[in-house]
């Protein structure tokens, strides 16, 4: 069976293959330093070994909540924010019919997202479409009192109780928090939600294998068990005894880091398949909140082929050279669809007839790869054999372990993110929570 791999040939000349593989002594401590949990933010590597460490009466427990609520609800709204939705989003939309929602017959209810904005009129919305829909919630916080989540989870609950009576609300309710602590735990212990737990040594962008993105993933009718077996596999190609050379992540994470040094200070993850959107989403909370720490780290950027080269492929061609590219490529399509002959032949496509679609991409996508590299911008290329729960179980996993190591080459902690904390405090202080009041003093004195 084949397997995800990686080409990092097409980065010269500002890397070499010499220059890639003379950082193999120091990639390799980086990745022992990871596998034995020695480094900075070591508390929080609990992802690592989550492919094995997931139980098969664990996934069965999930599943089994996952069907309770499909037979309930015909949309079921995941409220998260950042890690708490990214990585259950990214699946279940690479997953999905890009039509489903405009399908009847289903089998599976409508993921709906909520609390990833402070958008009012996106509330209003959302509150409009369910006041008259059969629906259930899935909460994500390991507190219960991140802004945006918690102000989402108290008007969708207060809509909820409207609708229902309190055993009924309480069915209709899956809380993933911390075990022991915090307002969501607290307030489902009150209410006799089920819970699922949030282990403590996880950080929500690494989340992605445990109940924060299985429990969603499921509920939309996916094949959780295939997305954790992947990983599995993944785990072991990248393991600490895979030679550096064989080693996916290892050399992912050097790659870029030499491109760094060079002075490419911005990646940009390409992808040719529309379905992979929100994993290019996901990937840049995963790098950007991993290694944007003490004025370092690559900035994560994303488009989406061939849609985005009318738009952005001029300043890629020829823009500042500080830009390289991660391609993430699909190897098989899982439709089939010829090109047509056309007798009047208006758009000179004829030559292109009874060819598939997906040819027609591939060489789009060659074609770029080709004219980028040749304007000066390096190009990585990650090949998937298919898109399914499988292939992503081993794509998620990739990027998690080559980010741990990338990290720590930095010289940075990947595991936490103090950075994110500045805006919050700004607004409490401006929206006068208590508690805040010397800030308000200070930012009312700067306006």
């Amino acid at each position: 069976m084949k397997d995800l791999t990686i080409d990092v040939s097409n980065v010269a000349p500002d890397v070499t293959l010499d220059m890639i593989n003379a950082e193999k002594e120091n990639v390799q401590k980086q990745l022992e330093t990871l596998t034995n949990k020695t480094g900075k933010g070591n508390d929080f590597l609990g992802w690592l070994d989550l492919p094995e460490e997931i139980s098969p009466d664990q996934l069965m427990s999930i599943e089994e909540t996952a069907a309770r609520l499909r037979g309930k609800a015909d949309y079921v709204v995941v409220t998260g924010i950042g890690g708490s939705y990214l990585g259950a989003r990214a699946v279940i939309d690479a997953m999905n019919d890009s039509f489903d929602h405009l399908k009847g017959g289903r089998k599976n209810p409508f993921i709906l997202y909520a609390g990833q904005n402070l958008g009012e009129d996106y509330t209003y919305e959302l509150l409009d479409l369910l006041k008259d829909k059969s629906f259930g919630i899935i909460v994500i916080s390991k507190s219960g009192t991140t802004t945006e989540p918690a102000i989402a989870f108290r008007t969708l609950k207060e809509l909820l109780e409207t609708k229902y009576d309190k055993d009924e609300v309480k069915e209709r309710i899956v809380a993933i928090t911390d075990a022991k602590k915090g307002a969501l735990r607290t307030l489902a212990d009150q209410e006799g939600y089920e819970t699922y737990v949030i282990p403590d040594d996880v950080g929500g962008r690494y989340s992605v294998l445990t109940p924060v993105g299985l429990l969603p993933i499921a509920v939309a009718g996916f094949s959780i068990s295939e997305l954790v077996r992947g990983a599995k596999k993944m785990r072991e190609l990248t393991a600490v005894n895979v030679p550096f050379e064989q080693n996916p992540a290892s050399l992912y994470a050097a790659t870029r880091n030499l491109l760094y040094k060079k002075g490419k200070k911005i990646e940009i993850l390409v992808n040719y398949q529309p379905k992979l959107h929100y994993i290019s989403e996901w990937w840049k909370q995963l790098y950007g909140e991993s290694e944007g720490k003490e004025n370092k780290g690559i900035f994560p950027a994303s488009v989406d082929f061939t849609t985005d080269l009318h738009s952005m492929g001029q300043w890629i061609q020829e823009g500042e050279r500080t830009i390289f590219e991660t391609v993430v490529s699909i190897a098989a399509a899982r439709h089939r669809v010829l090109i047509p002959r056309d007798e009047g032949n208006l758009d000179n496509l004829n030559y292109l007839a009874g060819k598939r679609i997906d040819e027609v991409n591939k060489m789009a996508e060659l074609g770029t790869r080709i004219a980028h590299t040749d304007g000066g911008v390096p190009n990585i290329r990650i090949e998937l054999p298919e898109l399914n729960e499988y292939y992503l179980g081993q794509l998620l996993y990739f990027f998690e372990k080559a980010c741990g190591i990338s990290g720590y080459i930095l010289g940075v902690n990947p595991f936490d993110q103090p950075g994110v904390e500045a805006y919050k405090k700004n607004m409490f202080a401006l929206l006068g929570k208590p508690g805040f009041e010397k800030e308000t003093e200070a930012i009312q004195k700067r306006l």
